[in-house]
């Protein structure tokens, strides 16, 4: 076999080039997409470098069961892609009898009704109370192993969509992956870690808006002391913006926090950032009056242009190209901005938009600088002798 060509982020030895070259040749029957066949291609190159660069046996055993643990939840969901799912947060030690017991179970009817699937961490309270309203069917678990905590709750325990995690960091990548939605129910250390994790990912940009939900009991103050103190010590001293505020909802009705969730996909559907500028795809586009309001009232989040209608950048189907869409040259530090945007196109919509059209959510992956790239691509020397 004659050496391949040399493509960026390969291996200096052009013999186990080839090797893999054959490798993937043979199982190209799997994927007839390029685009995909090289991704594979440089997870085998990535797993040769960790050889090349001496990395220790426990250092490989936590990227060999990161990535198995992933594959597998991957192929969990994926039957399942079309549902949106809300991913429920709350104390693993709420008790049956308590009122946050209820106004999670209730919650989780509500939107299973309204054709919903539920994530929970599987675990007993809150978790249990959110699955046992869901019901099984409609039930996910993403458990995490813990020396002292958690079974999985007797709703899913047993079931195929039931996964269990070595690591917080693979389990944190699904939920920000496969859920459209959070809701967020009194809790320890770990509610409030995913609390702001997934708000430090939508005000970074780094992954799509979604509804974010603080649900209290009926009368409850938990969430609402935490905003209050948000709101005085983060955005009155001017750490966050105050339209950040505006990325989540606290509540303490059950019914009002399902309207949240099901009003934010009324109209928009998902977003991704082509070209450098965000495209928001719909299922009903503005009109020319409408479409020039909305230049005139958020003009201000764009970095130049106007909001424009826009046809899809691609004929791929997982890019559902029938949708309508606006693009924009979006500022990335209007972040609360956008949310109030998307409020404004849902208005549009004068009946709400089907349950069942969803996608996994997109994790933005923006390009990195040239120097990061050399240094992510140098295979510099092999020692093998």
């Amino acid at each position: 076999m004659s050496p391949s060509p040399r493509r960026p982020y390969q291996l200096p030895i052009p013999d186990l080039n080839d090797k893999i070259e054959a490798l993937l040749e043979a199982a190209r029957r799997e994927s007839t997409n390029p685009a995909d066949v090289e991704l594979a291609r440089q997870i085998l190159v990535t797993g040769l470098h960790l050889l090349r660069d001496g990395t220790s046996r426990s250092e490989l055993k936590l990227v060999n069961s990161a990535l198995k643990e992933l594959r597998h939840a991957f192929r969990v969901f994926k039957p399942y892609a079309p549902i949106r799912k809300v991913a429920v947060f709350g104390s693993a030690r709420t008790r049956p009898e308590h009122p946050d017991y209820g106004q999670a179970r209730k919650f989780s009817e509500a939107i299973v009704r309204s054709g919903w699937m539920v994530i929970t961490g599987a675990g007993d309270g809150i978790m249990g109370a959110a699955q046992g309203g869901a019901g099984r069917d409609a039930s996910f678990g993403v458990n995490i192993r813990l020396p002292f905590e958690q079974q999985a709750n007797v709703t899913i325990a047993g079931d195929p969509k039931l996964i269990n995690f070595r690591y917080f960091f693979t389990r944190k990548v699904v939920f920000v992956k496969e859920a459209h939605a959070i809701a967020l129910f009194p809790g320890g250390f770990g509610t409030h870690d995913e609390g702001f994790e997934a708000l430090t990912l939508i005000q970074t940009g780094k992954s799509e808006m979604v509804p974010i939900v603080f649900v209290d009991e009926p009368g409850g103050t938990y969430w609402r002391d935490w905003y209050d103190y948000v709101t005085t010590h983060l955005a009155d001293r001017g750490l966050i913006d105050p339209a950040d505020l505006d990325l989540f909802c606290v509540t303490d009705s059950a019914e009002r926090a399902v309207d949240e969730i099901l009003g934010f996909y009324r109209n928009y559907h998902s977003s991704r950032y082509v070209d450098g500028r965000l495209v928001l795809r719909l299922h009903v586009a503005p009109d020319d009056a409408q479409l020039e309001a909305l230049n005139d009232e958020f003009g201000r989040l764009l970095d130049s242009g106007r909001i424009e209608r826009a046809e899809a950048a691609s004929t791929d189907e997982s890019e559902m190209p029938h949708l309508p869409r606006l693009r924009l040259h979006f500022n990335r530090r209007r972040i609360g901005g956008l949310r109030s945007l998307i409020d404004r196109l849902n208005a549009f919509a004068l009946v709400p938009a089907p349950p069942f059209d969803a996608r996994r959510r997109a994790i933005f992956d923006d390009p990195l600088p040239p120097g990061q790239v050399e240094e992510e691509e140098d295979v510099g020397e092999w020692g093998l002798g």
